[in-house]
């Protein structure tokens, strides 16, 4: 007769504080500088998206595109990518769906801005070897002006890349954060979805 496994308050309580939201104090948003996110990632992903780097809030709480009015969870939902609108608390059920999410650069910092290009650069060559031992179909790199700086593509634009990373389709979208006033709400939509269409279009061929 096997015996049920007893599962502890203190580690009920463990599991509810990692998967319900929750916002992080001022020093706790301090204390996450030079911290890094794990990956939300598995082999044969049918897309893998690729952040610049962490935010403090997004390090803090330990879930990415975390920040409140960052539009990457509204804009996978407008795509069609998940049937329903994701908290990052939720990024694990990306995995079931194809999807997974990495960075750039793995530390936190405030800004993007406060990366060198040799860090961009570095994590240029981390990314590729991450994506040539996980294959997924698509690698979507969420920011013009870091894929440009960590692959050496200096006229790169938006959208589905002439290069890939063995069988890997490179594609890169905007950057997602809510201070990139460059691109609304629905223009992310639209170009989320272009994404999502080509997947579609590789699946059924």
């Amino acid at each position: 007769m096997r015996r049920k496994r007893r599962v502890s308050k203190s580690s009920e309580a463990v599991r509810q504080f990692l998967t319900q939201p929750w916002k992080p104090t001022k020093e706790q948003l301090i204390a996450a500088e030079g911290k890094s996110v794990r990956d939300v990632i598995g082999p044969g992903l049918r897309v893998l998206f690729c952040g610049i780097n962490p935010g403090l809030y997004t390090a803090a709480v330990g879930h990415h595109f975390a920040r409140p009015g960052n539009r990457f969870w509204p804009a996978l939902y407008a795509a069609g990518f998940t049937d329903r609108l994701l908290s990052p608390f939720d990024e694990q059920k990306l995995l079931a769906v194809g999807l997974g999410i990495t960075n750039v650069v793995m530390r936190a910092t405030a800004t993007a801005d406060q990366l060198s290009r040799g860090e961009l650069h570095e994590g240029g060559k981390r990314l590729a070897a991450k994506v040539r031992r996980y294959k997924p179909d698509f690698l979507a790199v969420l920011g013009i002006g870091a894929y440009r700086a960590a692959f050496g593509r200096r006229n790169a634009v938006i959208g589905g890349q002439e290069t890939s990373i063995d069988t890997t389709r490179i594609w890169v979208l905007p950057n997602p954060s809510g201070l990139n006033a460059h691109y609304q709400p629905k223009e992310l939509a639209h170009l989320f979805g272009e994404l999502k269409q080509a997947v579609e279009d590789t699946w059924h061929r």
